[in-house]
């Protein structure tokens, strides 16, 4: 089974909505889907990535399901007490960068960090869902791998749209990557395209594989190329 990751286009924050621009690029996303071989299309409930995911459900004509879980991560200190950069993980794991910390502690829940942050909370909240997800599509989670469940090999593609955090606690979670680890390495562009694929045979288990990650030729380039798109420097990690 493969898994197409896509973050909603540019966004108003403050209506939780798609600006001019976000309309251009999910048309442009959407079309780029076509080539995917999607089978379902499921979203995040908030209006921004539903609205993404809606484009492409009218490209491809499918219906979009939602996903409550991947709804993008809070984040901030739990009792009101200072907490770094307000506890925004990229801030963070660019801080643990800098004091040369490692990004890859399995213990990071009780860093400094994030002892007091609501951000563990949602990262939780995101694990557990995927996996659970995951199960009911004929992947379950065993240890640190994935057992498929399925009784037959046939490939499936379904695509999930969210945010950049979400989708990065969600990736990460599946690859084992810690999430501060996963925060350094996720900086998904407006519409960014990620795909992962799971071991098709019943009864295997397996790490996910990456097929593509954060594909946003489809608004920077050939016919696709529109004009105003963010480039790679202009990228705004999260929500």
């Amino acid at each position: 089974m493969r898994i197409v990751f896509v973050r909603h286009g540019e966004p108003d924050y403050q209506h939780d909505c798609l600006t001019e621009t976000g309309k251009q690029q999910a048309l442009l996303c959407a079309e780029r889907l076509r080539e995917e071989g999607i089978s379902e299309i499921w979203s995040s409930p908030l209006g921004r990535a539903a609205e993404t995911a809606a484009a492409a459900s009218r490209a491809i004509g499918l219906p979009v399901r939602t996903l409550d879980f991947m709804r993008e991560l809070n984040w901030g200190s739990r009792d009101g007490s200072p907490i770094f950069a307000t506890g925004h993980p990229w801030d963070i794991a660019d801080e643990m960068a800098r004091q040369g910390l490692p990004l890859n502690d399995p213990c990071w829940r009780s860093l400094p960090f994030f002892r007091n942050n609501t951000a563990v909370d949602s990262v939780n909240l995101v694990e557990e869902g995927i996996d659970g997800w995951l199960s009911s599509l004929g992947y379950l989670r065993e240890g640190c791998y994935y057992r498929c469940t399925r009784e037959n090999d046939d490939q499936k593609t379904v695509a999930l749209f969210s945010h950049g955090g979400s989708s990065g606690a969600a990736m990460g979670h599946m690859l084992n990557l810690p999430f501060p680890f996963a925060c350094a390495l996720f900086h998904l562009e407006f519409t960014g395209i990620t795909v992962l694929r799971l071991d098709r045979r019943p009864g295997s288990l397996n790490t996910p594989r990456l097929e593509l990650v954060n594909d946003g030729r489809h608004i920077r380039g050939g016919s696709f190329v529109i004009s105003g798109f963010p480039r790679p420097n202009q990228i705004s990690p999260g929500r």
